[in-house]
């Protein structure tokens, strides 16, 4: 089943917890047992995993991201985003997260994020769940 999901991100560099709207679509799909895949179809956005308890970290990632790619470096792209291309090839367009019992199968603190990182923009999250029905 191919599900499309969107998000308004709110700043220049956001995380969005679409963790729980990942969980309602598996259960709207009666899927149990599978996998979900998960891509983000944007070249200045990506698909994180980490953890959604603690509303630091969120700030501590962008704070490391704009250290490791900062903004005032001479990049030729006409833009004006080229950071936030640098950006989305390290954190990652995709992901793929076991479901169990109807629910992603995850680690107690982690969420999965949508990283916006040249907002704030309407982004989409394209997510393929396969029942382990549908592998038999």
């Amino acid at each position: 089943m191919f599900i499309k999901l969107d998000a308004q991100t709110r700043s220049k560099v956001d995380l969005v917890d679409i963790t729980e709207r990942i969980n309602e679509a598996i259960t709207e799909a009666d899927i149990s047992e599978g996998i979900c895949f998960l891509y983000c179809p944007h070249t200045t956005a990506g698909i994180i995993l980490n953890e959604n308890w603690d509303p630091t970290v969120e700030s501590d990632v962008a704070m490391i991201l704009d250290h490791m790619v900062p903004e005032d470096l001479p990049y030729r792209h006409a833009e004006g985003n080229s950071p936030a291309h640098i950006k989305s090839i390290l954190v990652g367009s995709d992901h793929f997260i076991f479901i169990h019992n109807g629910r992603l199968q995850m680690g107690q603190w982690q969420g999965v994020f949508l990283a916006e990182l040249d907002g704030p923009r309407h982004r989409d999250i394209w997510i393929k769940v396969v029942s382990d029905a549908d592998t038999c």
